[in-house]
């Protein structure tokens, strides 16, 4: 899990709940983690005795400053008798992190800085050394370096071996407040550096950079403009870059201070080329040997959804943009991507070998989403310009191959993944999905006069609708079903389990939330997937194996699930009185986050530990256009 994220687009870190650095992502938001997920540590050596910060020893506190991008960390050690303000932030044009470190004591200190590289998720072939002009030790590896100073400069410092032939690491060697000094080490390499504090406040930095002369003009740059005030732009900068509805304040402090923390941390997770990842939290791999740290076309759409509703145009045109790059040329998207446009691994096969036939490697509701989520960025920006610059390499492309994706004999979009990425079928919210896309592509054919194709588009969307009724609602049961399933001998068969994803059949605004086979499908969710523990949320769907943590529920309770029922009775509320049940939700999501403001893919349904990645960029956009859709009907009410 990680408790703190920071980004500006190209240079990404984040810690762990001791504190500790465990992810630097560079040159791309979540591609090229040059720490594999290692610990970089933080130490304090106090009249003799020392203690590493992940230590015990230590009282953390793990926030960020109010309405800026800027962590506020609290560090107390009683028996060193010291206390430690840290505040970090990454400059938003340069890549440049930096800490400023405010101490309290009236010992004398010295502070050991421990950076623990694997350029390129590998900790062969690096090289570290020191750098007399600079005064740095910089770390590199063919085109990635990373130089570390401080201000006052450190002392000295320690360079060399680790993981290596029993060799822990230089960090140590500090272990009795003395470093050991090397000029140069390769191979599997770290590097510790000593500073003495000459006042109350010492700054600290990482610059990274694609080249050795590019590093130190980064340095010179921090130098000649002051450490203190590199941090002060950086801080000024973010808290202007804060947008946050005037109304919000009418919500709880716990809900204002979470939406603050979810734009924040989707920017840390936004690529500068637009690719939107879905976790930073590289800890996954030690379970799953792969990470989150990809673009799925899915989350980036309910991202960038959020994005519009939160004010952030520039950055959602620069993601779809990207997807008018990457989408394959015959008018899908594949199931993720790496954040510099090339596919990433994926779980979609080529080739059905029990019916010895070619498949479509998609989960089609990637391609829909895109555009119901574009139809939904134009509806509120009208930036016409715009959408004519991908209306014919995105829009068109992928509304051709909705067009002709369907199965004729159920007269719905062919077989393929559902939004969970655990089956291949027909599925319910894939479906309503494509008609929200394939009604959007109608209206963008619409307003350029591209009439034959707006016709087109619309007619599929009502067909794929009527092939929703005959072959998705079940009348005995009386609600919607959550997908169809092909048999191994070519015939089909119906799953009744219910779905939070179901949500979505009134959401997209395919049916109307007084339909009484809506009422029913969503009276069926609330029954068979409510956690009925204090706790309380929404699970995924019935019995949903994923991480379970106890037999005694039907899974783990999701944030963006409960957020969907929050939606749900925002979307269907008659009265104010009406929309508390929203508004409660939404606060029980609040309660969810860490202390620092982190969603989690899932929670425990007994004392909401976190589960699986944190934080998540889905969780964190789900809030924040749930928020706004309470607004708005408050507003309208």
């Amino acid at each position: 899990m990680r408790h703190l994220v920071l980004g500006n687009g190209s240079l990404l870190i984040s810690f762990d709940e001791k504190y500790q650095i465990r992810d630097i992502f560079y040159p791309h938001a979540g591609q090229e983690n040059h720490t594999k997920g290692y610990p970089s540590r933080f130490g304090v050596w106090a009249d003799g005795n020392f203690s590493w910060i992940f230590s015990d020893n230590w009282i953390r506190l793990l926030d960020y400053l109010p309405k800026t991008f800027v962590t506020n960390v609290q560090l107390e050690n009683h028996n060193l008798g010291i206390r430690i303000k840290s505040n970090d932030t990454i400059f938003p044009s340069k890549n440049i992190f930096i800490r400023k470190i405010s101490l309290e004591s009236t010992k004398k200190i010295r502070l050991f800085l421990h950076q623990d590289f694997r350029i390129f998720s590998s900790k062969v072939g690096d090289c570290a050394f020191y750098e007399p002009q600079t005064r740095s030790i910089i770390h590199y590896k063919k085109n990635r370096y990373f130089l570390i100073a401080s201000s006052p400069s450190f002392c000295s410092f320690a360079i060399g071996r680790k993981a290596f032939s029993n060799l822990e690491g230089t960090w140590r060697d500090a272990e009795d407040g003395e470093l050991h000094q090397t000029a140069i080490a390769e191979g599997s390499v770290d590097s510790t550096i000593r500073i003495d504090p000459d006042s109350q406040q010492v700054y600290y930095w990482i610059c990274a950079g694609s080249s050795l002369e590019e590093v130190i003009a980064l340095q010179h740059f921090i130098l000649s403009e002051t450490p203190s005030a590199t941090f002060e732009f950086s801080k000024k900068y973010w808290s202007n870059w804060l947008i946050k509805p005037e109304e919000i304040e009418d919500l709880s402090s716990q809900v204002s201070r979470l939406y603050e923390r979810s734009l924040f941390v989707i920017r840390a997770h936004t690529d500068k080329q637009g690719a939107v990842i879905a976790s930073s939290d590289s800890e996954v791999t030690e379970r799953a040997s792969d990470h989150y740290a990809y673009l799925w076309t899915r989350d980036g759409a309910f991202t960038a959804y959020a994005l519009d509703l939160a004010g952030y145009s520039t950055l959602t045109k620069h993601f779809f943009q990207f997807c008018s790059e990457i989408v394959h040329e015959k008018g899908y998207f594949l199931q993720r991507y790496n954040a510099d446009g090339t596919p990433a691994s994926s779980w979609h096969p080529l080739w059905d070998v029990n019916l010895k036939k070619p498949l479509t490697p998609i989960q089609e509701d990637e391609t829909a989403l895109i555009l119901w989520a574009l139809g939904k960025h134009y509806e509120k920006y009208k930036d016409t310009e715009f959408i004519a610059e991908i209306y014919q390499p995105l829009i068109v492309r992928c509304a051709d191959f909705m067009v002709k994706f369907r199965n004729e004999k159920l007269k719905l979009p062919d077989f393929s993944w559902n939004l969970w990425e655990d089956r291949c079928g027909i599925h319910a919210f894939t479906t309503a999905s494509v008609i929200a896309g394939l009604k959007a592509a109608s209206t963008f054919a619409e307003i350029f006069g591209d009439t034959k194709r707006a016709k087109i588009y619309d007619q599929a969307a009502n067909y794929f609708r009527e092939g929703m009724l005959e072959n998705l609602y079940c009348h005995e049961a009386k609600r919607f079903l959550r997908s169809i399933e092909a048999l191994d001998n070519g015939g089909f068969t119906k799953d009744y389990k219910s779905d939070a994803s179901l949500l979505w059949l009134t959401l997209f605004g395919i049916f109307d939330s007084e339909d009484e086979k809506i009422k029913q499908t969503v009276q069926a969710i609330e029954e068979n997937l409510w956690n009925k523990t204090q706790i309380g949320g929404l699970s995924r769907y019935e019995n949903d194996l994923y991480m379970k943590t106890s037999e005694k529920t039907t899974g783990n309770p999701w944030i963006i699930c409960t957020l969907w029922l929050a939606d749900y009775y925002i979307l269907s509320a008659k009265t104010k009185s009406e929309i508390e049940k929203a508004r409660s939700l939404i606060e029980k999501v609040a309660s969810w986050a860490s202390e620092s403001g982190m969603l989690p893919e899932q929670i425990s349904p007994f004392d909401r530990t976190p589960i699986s990645v944190m934080p998540l960029t889905w969780s964190h956009a789900c809030f924040i256009a749930t928020v706004n859709h309470l607004i708005e009907k408050i507003r309208l009410l």
